[in-house]
Protein backbone atom coordinates (compact mmCIF):
# COMPACT_ATOMS: atom_id res chain seq x y z
CA UNK A 1 0.00 0.00 0.00
CA UNK A 2 3.06 2.25 -0.25
CA UNK A 3 1.77 3.56 -3.58
CA UNK A 4 -1.35 5.04 -2.00
CA UNK A 5 0.87 7.40 0.00
CA UNK A 6 2.12 8.92 -3.26
CA UNK A 7 -1.41 9.81 -4.36
CA UNK A 8 -3.02 12.81 -2.74
CA UNK A 9 -6.64 13.82 -2.23
CA UNK A 10 -7.21 17.46 -3.23
CA UNK A 11 -10.17 19.64 -2.34
CA UNK A 12 -10.36 22.77 -4.50
CA UNK A 13 -12.91 25.54 -4.00
CA UNK A 14 -15.03 26.89 -6.84
CA UNK A 15 -13.17 29.26 -9.22
CA UNK A 16 -9.74 28.39 -7.78
CA UNK A 17 -6.91 27.19 -9.98
CA UNK A 18 -5.90 23.55 -9.76
CA UNK A 19 -2.92 24.09 -12.05
CA UNK A 20 -1.35 27.03 -13.87
CA UNK A 21 1.72 27.45 -16.11
CA UNK A 22 3.85 28.34 -13.07
CA UNK A 23 2.98 25.06 -11.32
CA UNK A 24 4.82 21.81 -11.88
CA UNK A 25 2.72 19.59 -14.13
CA UNK A 26 3.86 16.25 -12.76
CA UNK A 27 0.58 14.43 -12.10
CA UNK A 28 -2.62 13.17 -13.62
CA UNK A 29 -5.82 14.15 -11.81
CA UNK A 30 -8.89 12.00 -11.34
CA UNK A 31 -12.03 14.06 -10.74
CA UNK A 32 -14.20 12.56 -8.00
CA UNK A 33 -16.58 15.51 -7.65
CA UNK A 34 -17.17 18.77 -9.50
CA UNK A 35 -16.48 20.34 -12.88
CA UNK A 36 -13.08 21.47 -14.16
CA UNK A 37 -12.29 23.81 -17.03
CA UNK A 38 -9.03 23.68 -18.98
CA UNK A 39 -8.02 26.87 -20.76
CA UNK A 40 -5.16 28.85 -22.27
CA UNK A 41 -4.59 32.58 -22.29
CA UNK A 42 -4.32 34.49 -25.55
CA UNK A 43 -3.45 38.06 -24.65
CA UNK A 44 -6.09 39.11 -22.14
CA UNK A 45 -8.60 36.46 -23.27
CA UNK A 46 -9.17 33.03 -21.77
CA UNK A 47 -9.87 30.32 -24.35
CA UNK A 48 -11.60 27.28 -22.87
CA UNK A 49 -10.14 24.09 -24.33
CA UNK A 50 -12.21 21.40 -22.58
CA UNK A 51 -14.25 20.49 -19.52
CA UNK A 52 -13.97 17.59 -17.10
CA UNK A 53 -16.75 16.04 -15.03
CA UNK A 54 -16.97 13.41 -12.30
CA UNK A 55 -15.17 10.10 -12.84
CA UNK A 56 -12.88 11.50 -15.54
CA UNK A 57 -9.17 12.08 -15.71
CA UNK A 58 -8.18 15.67 -16.42
CA UNK A 59 -4.65 16.72 -17.21
CA UNK A 60 -2.98 19.84 -18.52
CA UNK A 61 -1.47 19.56 -21.98
CA UNK A 62 1.90 17.86 -21.80
CA UNK A 63 4.00 16.62 -24.69
CA UNK A 64 5.16 13.09 -23.80
CA UNK A 65 8.68 13.64 -25.15
CA UNK A 66 9.15 17.07 -23.60
CA UNK A 67 11.21 17.10 -20.43
CA UNK A 68 9.61 20.31 -19.16
CA UNK A 69 7.29 19.87 -16.20
CA UNK A 70 5.24 22.94 -17.10
CA UNK A 71 2.21 23.46 -19.33
CA UNK A 72 0.69 26.47 -21.06
CA UNK A 73 -2.72 25.29 -19.91
CA UNK A 74 -4.61 26.23 -16.75
CA UNK A 75 -7.02 23.96 -14.87
CA UNK A 76 -9.78 25.73 -12.89
CA UNK A 77 -12.51 24.38 -10.62
CA UNK A 78 -15.95 25.54 -11.83
CA UNK A 79 -17.57 23.95 -8.79
CA UNK A 80 -16.11 22.81 -5.49
CA UNK A 81 -13.99 19.85 -6.61
CA UNK A 82 -12.46 16.79 -5.08
CA UNK A 83 -9.62 15.18 -7.05
CA UNK A 84 -7.01 12.49 -6.64
CA UNK A 85 -3.52 13.57 -7.71
CA UNK A 86 -1.58 10.64 -9.23
CA UNK A 87 2.10 11.39 -9.96
CA UNK A 88 3.29 10.44 -13.45
CA UNK A 89 6.33 8.81 -11.82
CA UNK A 90 3.97 6.43 -10.02
CA UNK A 91 2.13 5.63 -13.25
CA UNK A 92 5.48 4.94 -14.97
CA UNK A 93 6.57 2.73 -12.07
CA UNK A 94 3.34 0.74 -12.14
CA UNK A 95 3.61 0.23 -15.90
CA UNK A 96 7.18 -1.09 -15.51
CA UNK A 97 6.66 -3.27 -12.44
CA UNK A 98 3.16 -4.52 -13.21
CA UNK A 99 2.76 -5.01 -16.98
CA UNK A 100 -0.98 -5.66 -16.55
CA UNK A 101 -1.40 -1.99 -15.59
CA UNK A 102 -0.46 -1.14 -19.18
CA UNK A 103 -3.91 -2.37 -20.24
CA UNK A 104 -5.50 0.30 -18.04
CA UNK A 105 -3.07 2.94 -19.32
CA UNK A 106 -3.88 1.99 -22.93
CA UNK A 107 -7.64 2.18 -22.31
CA UNK A 108 -7.24 5.62 -20.70
CA UNK A 109 -5.13 6.76 -23.64
CA UNK A 110 -7.78 5.50 -26.06
CA UNK A 111 -10.46 7.38 -24.13
CA UNK A 112 -8.40 10.59 -24.15
CA UNK A 113 -7.69 10.19 -27.86
CA UNK A 114 -11.39 9.76 -28.60
CA UNK A 115 -12.29 12.87 -26.57
CA UNK A 116 -9.58 14.88 -28.37
CA UNK A 117 -10.95 13.68 -31.72
CA UNK A 118 -14.46 14.79 -30.73
CA UNK A 119 -13.12 18.24 -29.74
CA UNK A 120 -11.29 18.44 -33.08
CA UNK A 121 -14.46 17.64 -35.02
CA UNK A 122 -16.44 20.19 -32.98
CA UNK A 123 -13.87 22.90 -33.76
CA UNK A 124 -14.26 22.28 -37.49
CA UNK A 125 -18.03 22.70 -37.65
CA UNK A 126 -18.41 26.00 -39.52
CA UNK A 127 -21.67 27.29 -38.05
CA UNK A 128 -22.12 28.49 -34.49
CA UNK A 129 -25.49 26.70 -34.28
CA UNK A 130 -23.92 23.48 -35.54
CA UNK A 131 -21.18 23.63 -32.89
CA UNK A 132 -23.77 24.38 -30.19
CA UNK A 133 -26.08 21.51 -31.22
CA UNK A 134 -23.16 19.04 -31.47
CA UNK A 135 -21.90 20.00 -28.01
CA UNK A 136 -25.42 19.84 -26.56
CA UNK A 137 -26.01 16.36 -28.00
CA UNK A 138 -22.74 15.05 -26.51
CA UNK A 139 -22.89 16.73 -23.07
CA UNK A 140 -25.97 16.25 -20.93
CA UNK A 141 -24.37 18.22 -18.09
CA UNK A 142 -23.64 21.37 -20.07
CA UNK A 143 -25.89 23.40 -17.75
CA UNK A 144 -23.15 23.06 -15.10
CA UNK A 145 -20.75 25.10 -17.26
CA UNK A 146 -20.98 28.91 -16.87
CA UNK A 147 -22.15 30.48 -20.13
CA UNK A 148 -19.07 32.69 -20.62
CA UNK A 149 -16.79 29.63 -20.56
CA UNK A 150 -19.07 27.64 -22.84
CA UNK A 151 -19.17 30.55 -25.32
CA UNK A 152 -15.36 30.68 -25.29
CA UNK A 153 -15.15 26.93 -25.89
CA UNK A 154 -17.63 27.09 -28.78
CA UNK A 155 -15.80 30.09 -30.31
CA UNK A 156 -18.67 32.55 -30.11
CA UNK A 157 -19.69 35.63 -28.19
CA UNK A 158 -21.85 35.27 -25.10
CA UNK A 159 -24.73 37.04 -26.87
CA UNK A 160 -24.55 34.54 -29.76
CA UNK A 161 -24.64 31.61 -27.34
CA UNK A 162 -27.68 33.10 -25.60
CA UNK A 163 -29.50 33.39 -28.94
CA UNK A 164 -28.53 29.81 -29.85
CA UNK A 165 -29.85 28.45 -26.58
CA UNK A 166 -33.12 30.37 -26.90
CA UNK A 167 -33.59 29.22 -30.50
CA UNK A 168 -32.87 25.58 -29.56
CA UNK A 169 -35.45 25.77 -26.75
CA UNK A 170 -38.01 27.39 -29.07
CA UNK A 171 -37.43 24.69 -31.71
CA UNK A 172 -37.91 21.92 -29.12
CA UNK A 173 -41.13 23.55 -27.88
CA UNK A 174 -42.46 23.79 -31.45
CA UNK A 175 -41.69 20.09 -32.01
CA UNK A 176 -43.53 19.22 -28.80
CA UNK A 177 -46.56 21.23 -29.94
CA UNK A 178 -46.60 19.30 -33.23
CA UNK A 179 -46.49 15.97 -31.38
CA UNK A 180 -49.26 16.92 -28.96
Amino acid sequence: MQHRKECKLLNVKKNKFILSPIDTNDSALFLLKGVVRAFVKEGKKDISTRFGFENEFIEAIKHPGNTSDYSIEYLQALEDCQLIRIPYKLIDFLNLEYPESQVITRKLLESNYHAASERSILARIPSAMGRYLKFESDHSEMNRIPQRYLASYLVMRLETLSRMRNKAVDDRLQKMDLIC
